[in-house]
């Protein structure tokens, strides 16, 4: 059985966090990343349906959306060889690899008609948390490090992500079009159901 209080917790503390500090995303981002630290150090609460790989794309998988949408959890399963466009988010996002590894390479803003600017890359591996922002740098590709499995890795936005309105980038001309990324899940994990926490079922 998984350990579906671990997540319970998490989204309990995040949730708080949001509420007493939402105004205050420095505070937001190292406070959550913490807490999404936490999270990922252990892989055993991930439901197996929020972590299946598919062959012809990465896979992103809502986990929780908080009611007033402040905030969302999304897992991410990438196949062998899977990336993303370069793309940017628009609101604060915390990324903590759950399983494997990914490969970060940050871009500066498009130049109409130019290519994108690479700033640099970085790997981030088990355990570790990303950070992204408008503030602080929010476009980028993402793909798997590893060539012979999936990597999986636990994303928190400050918004419902898979509603939220944003941009992919074309490398070679900094061309920029909308895109809004929806989910691979028609319906959320039972991450609620603790009746076998409470007591014996009738």
């Amino acid at each position: 059985m998984k350990n579906l209080a671990r997540f319970r917790t998490f989204v309990a503390r995040m949730s708080a966090l949001v509420e007493r500090h939402g105004g205050d995303e420095p505070r937001i981002l190292d406070e959550g990343a913490a807490l999404l630290a936490e999270l990922v150090r252990h892989d055993d609460w991930l439901p197996d349906e929020c972590a299946a790989a598919a062959a012809e794309s990465y896979r992103q998988y809502l986990l929780y959306c908080d009611p007033q949408e402040r905030f969302s959890v999304v897992s991410f399963v990438w196949g062998p060889g899977q990336r993303t466009p370069i793309h940017d988010h628009t609101v604060w996002g915390l990324v903590g690899v759950l399983r494997g590894a990914e490969v970060c390479r940050e871009y500066g803003p498009p130049a109409h008609g130019r290519p994108m600017a690479a700033r640099g890359e970085h790997r981030v591996g088990p355990g570790d948390v990303d950070r992204v922002s408008p503030r602080i740098g929010d476009i980028h590709v993402v793909a798997n490090a590893l060539a012979d499995r999936a990597s999986i890795s636990i994303h928190v936005y400050g918004a419902n992500i898979g509603a939220v309105a944003r941009h992919v980038y074309d490398e070679a001309t900094g061309a920029v079009r909308p895109f809004v990324s929806g989910y691979h899940n028609a319906a959320l994990p039972n991450f609620w159901d603790r009746s076998a926490e409470i007591g014996p079922r009738t």
